[in-house]
């Protein structure tokens, strides 16, 4: 943290981040974590550099120690920390933008002001807006510039879509230049698109997917851009029938978030793994878990959130907030709930008694996961919430016969069909957002 924040360009908010934040010794064990303001539509500028910050060091340490390309992926859902979020990541060279969950129509537009340090805007979707509202976000480089620099390099947008309608969409409608497609089928790890028509779940409980939900690559070709898929992708096969369909290659995410350098946090991943061994992994389509009511997939685990006992224990709190609804009170004042805060409140404030059953605080559980669990009074430490795709069992090839370690290097070697080498080869491989939301090529 403190390289990457040496190379920040303007110092003295690098120093303001720091010297708010910093713990000299670390953290005591039976400590809380300090809880930065929760984003509104007008952030307070301490949150603001808060991102600008984090985003660049997070997109700086990843460049280290290679060539290859860089890209940070954002959800369209967590809409309020965009414009600052990106415009850090942009002043440390990522190469690709990729956003999915949601519309992103106004994201290159973003992209190419923020090149050349010029205000950009952003409609923050709020419940209940009324035409006469105004519901734009704005961010102005300049207010935060100590001093004058280059333009940037104007990173590629890929767009996550599941659907050849929302790619078509984002080819004619998009505020610019569209560099390209994530096609994310059913099948892929975190939030998944909801089912097209009415909602149906089998006898497990679990969304069903049918013909309407599959993307045409014919249609797809057709709109002339590179695309790549993912959902279940993660095999030599995979790729080449990804290649002979078209696409450019595919995106990975489960077979990565258990490899040895993923952040996930070691206990989990060894309990996991055990399972993926013994021929006991599962991974369940919660309709309910997300706040945002996208299905998530969850991954069945003792201790975590997954568990009905976990989920009774926890007190709902929400003190971390990015999947807030943003919505309009009727005097026109916006306002923000979740629906896996405390029920009352979220009721009190026009939230409807159903949105709240079986609602889980992903923001919370998602920092637990990697280790970084905010712990409450001292005593009670959250628990977190495992997200994979359904082809976890098929982890299994990636483990030695005697062990539960493999490397992000083996993963590669074996989606390429090649031995192992010391180094990550250099290509074109797409490391899915199966954890926190972010991701790199």
């Amino acid at each position: 943290m403190r390289r990457g924040l040496s190379r920040f360009p303007f110092p003295d908010m690098a120093r303001r981040v720091w010297s708010t934040y910093f713990v000299p010794g670390g953290k005591a064990a039976g400590a809380s974590y300090k809880t930065p303001p929760m984003h509104t539509k007008d952030s307070p500028r301490e949150l603001r550099e808060l991102c600008i910050v984090a985003n660049f060091v997070e997109v700086i340490l990843a460049r280290e120690g290679h060539g290859n390309a860089v890209g940070i992926n954002y959800l369209e859902k967590v809409q309020m920390p965009h414009l600052p979020s990106i415009y850090g990541a942009m002043l440390a060279g990522t190469a690709y933008v990729l956003i999915g969950a949601g519309i992103p129509l106004k994201i290159p537009g973003v992209l190419d002001r923020f090149a050349c340090h010029e205000p950009a805007s952003y409609p923050l979707q709020i419940t209940g807006a009324q035409d006469v509202d105004d519901t734009t976000m704005t961010f102005v480089p300049r207010e935060f510039m100590e001093r004058e620099i280059p333009p940037l390099i104007r990173p590629k947008f890929i767009a996550i879509v599941a659907s050849n309608t929302l790619a078509s969409t984002m080819v004619k409608k998009a505020n610019g230049r569209v560099d390209g497609f994530v096609i994310e089928g059913p099948a892929a790890g975190g939030h998944n698109a909801p089912p097209r028509g009415r909602l149906q779940l089998d006898e497990a409980g679990e969304p069903v997917y049918g013909e309407r939900d599959a993307v045409d690559l014919e249609k797809l070709r057709e709109l002339g851009l590179p695309f790549w898929l993912a959902g279940g992708y993660g095999s030599a096969e995979k790729l080449r029938a990804a290649w002979s369909a078209g696409a450019a290659g595919v995106q990975v995410g489960t077979p990565f978030a258990f490899c040895a350098e993923s952040g996930l946090r070691n206990e989990y991943k060894e309990a996991i793994l055990k399972d993926i061994k013994a021929g006991e992994a599962r991974v369940f389509t919660d309709p309910l878990a997300s706040p945002t009511n996208f299905p998530f997939k969850v991954v069945q685990m003792s201790g975590s959130l997954s568990g009905s006992e976990a989920y009774a224990a926890r007190p709902r709190i929400c003190d971390v907030g990015y999947l807030r609804e943003a919505y309009r009170e009727p005097d026109g004042t916006i306002r923000y709930r979740c629906a896996a805060e405390p029920v009352t409140t979220y009721v009190s404030k026009g939230g409807r008694l159903e949105n709240t059953n079986g609602r889980k605080c992903l923001c919370n559980a998602l920092l637990a996961n990697i280790g970084l669990p905010q712990i409450r009074s001292g005593k009670y430490i959250e628990n977190g919430l495992v997200t994979a795709g359904n082809n976890l069992a098929d982890v299994a090839r990636f483990l030695p016969e005697n062990g539960l370690i493999y490397r992000a290097a083996d993963v590669i070697a074996k989606l390429l069909n090649v031995e192992p080498l010391p180094a990550y080869p250099r290509t074109e491989v797409c490391v899915g957002a199966t954890l926190s939301g972010t991701g790199h090529c």
